[in-house]
């Protein structure tokens, strides 16, 4: 049943289970054979879970709509009570830290009747495009494992992508949902900023630019899963509006004739698209026309004012390094020890040194800044465009080893992600819904994402066109090398 269970996606492994025909520990038990085989690998889950979750499997589930589905969690963006988290840091690691409780997030995963397996790989702190942690080694593309997962969400990526499991959580603060999903061929949706709570942590991350859900293989597991873990919790800040109706009733729903622009080029000048990926683009806006939607060439304004957008660089960098003094403040009280530079990787702590360089009242300027220039590109969508359409990244999956501090310079691979995220980063300033979908592959076999992003509060318009494409041109049976 195992191999089998691999290419059944978590929607269709939930219904096994509701209809008799197969049980939770059985699913459960598949997914554990699977991870044990495949993992060694891909290195994508880096805490095993697998007596705990049989465990859970043989006790009384919630009756959720995803009852006894296996997925994992990655090793960041939320706290599992009892289990590691060490979000990619040798601090961590070495403390051996575990949480005390489960994040509203992960409570909602299981609420649905989910299992979590493991936990999985991530970069340190989820800062670079990566999943390649000093402490961890890298996680390895099932496509090709010369290749990076992305990040920071790579090793959950990887472990859907191979048929570990059928979904896993993600978060996105520049792109880090998006990444993975188009570096290792699956889907991805950003939900808008307040529609998943990040508590009780948290009311925002770094300024209401990130956002959390999960890496699926279809556009109707990302839809069935926001619908069980969408909506406001005690505490937060703000909410996204409510859905009109269930996200998974805008699968295979009529989105009407739409205006859709499409633009390859990315707003930092600095950056050239790769042909594949402009290809991927165009493919799809040829493939959107052929449904019946205007697609025209076009992009928000603000894109074209390069001066201010080398403003933008300059303060998302001063926001940046505040966000990791910050973050490694956080982990200094949750561990009991303080964080110094021997916990953590060069870039890591090059970028807090800069941070606790910036003023208060710097950082009061780069927020508000930031949230002009949000203001600015969202305007679009109120100027009669219902979607735009981009590449998801203006290259293919690139080789390991590209993120990495350089001897002389702890920030080169800082310096190295902001190439890789200009179509990504300004939709989590904005805090728009966004979608990477899989509908191409490098001549050299690699999958390569477009990215459809919708107005703000729109995540049933991105699920209608999702799932559009989707049926137009499938990707369900394509697999990676790699795979159970």
């Amino acid at each position: 049943m195992s191999d089998d269970l691999s290419r059944l996606d978590a929607t269709a492994q939930a219904e096994l289970v509701r209809s008799g025909q197969a049980s939770p520990l059985e699913l459960v038990d598949a997914a554990i054979e699977r991870t044990m085989r495949i993992n060694p690998q891909l290195n994508a889950v880096i805490h095993p879970l697998f007596e705990q979750a049989r465990s859970t499997a043989k006790g009384e589930l919630p009756d959720g709509p995803l009852r006894g589905v296996p997925m994992v969690l990655k090793d960041l963006d939320g706290y599992s009570v009892g289990d590691p988290y060490h979000g990619g840091m040798r601090h961590l690691r070495d403390l051996g830290y575990t949480a005390d409780h489960d994040s509203y997030l992960t409570a909602k995963f299981r609420q649905a009747g989910m299992v979590v397996i493991g936990r999985t790989n991530t970069p340190e702190l989820g800062l670079v495009p990566t999943t390649e942690p000093a402490v961890y080694g890298p996680s390895r593309n099932p496509w090709n494992p010369a290749h990076s997962t992305g990040g920071s969400s790579g090793g959950s990526a990887a472990a859907v992508a191979s048929g570990m499991v059928p979904v896993g959580h993600a978060g996105d603060g520049g792109g880090s949902i998006r990444i993975p999903a188009s570096e290792c061929g699956l889907f991805g949706l950003k939900p808008s900023r307040g529609r998943v709570s990040l508590g009780p942590e948290v009311g925002e991350a770094w300024a209401g630019a990130v956002a959390r859900l999960v890496v699926s293989r279809s556009v109707r597991d990302s839809a069935l899963v926001l619908d069980c873990v969408q909506g406001e919790m005690p505490g937060d800040p703000y909410t996204a509006p409510p859905p009109r109706r269930p996200y998974v009733d805008e699968v295979g729903a009529d989105p009407g004739r739409l205006r859709i622009g499409v633009t390859t080029t990315p707003p930092d000048p600095t950056v050239v698209t790769h042909p594949e990926c402009v290809e991927a683009a165009r493919e799809a806006a040829a493939l959107l026309e052929s449904l019946g939607h205007d697609v025209v060439e076009a992009r928000p304004a603000v894109w074209d004012d390069s001066e201010f957008l080398e403003q933008v660089v300059g303060q998302f960098v001063n926001a940046l390094s505040v966000w990791v003094v910050s973050d490694l403040a956080v982990v200094g009280m949750l561990s009991g020890a303080e964080v110094t530079a021997d916990g953590v990787e060069p870039g890591t702590w090059a970028l807090a040194e800069m941070g606790r360089l910036v003023t208060g009242q710097q950082y009061f300027e780069a927020i508000s800044f930031l949230h002009g220039y949000g203001r600015r590109l969202g305007s679009w969508w109120a100027e009669g465009f219902d979607l735009l359409l981009t590449p998801t990244l203006p290259e293919p999956p690139p080789t390991l080893g590209q993120f990495g501090p350089a001897p002389d310079n702890p920030l080169q691979g800082t310096f190295r992600s902001a190439a890789l995220v200009p179509f990504l980063a300004p939709f989590n300033m904005t805090g728009q819904p966004a979608a990477s979908l899989p509908l191409h592959q490098s001549a050299d076999g690699l999958p390569i994402g477009v990215q459809l992003v919708g107005a703000y509060g729109r995540e049933d318009l991105l699920v209608q066109v999702a799932s559009q494409l989707e049926a137009a041109a499938p990707w369900a049976d394509r697999v990676p090398p790699i795979h159970a």
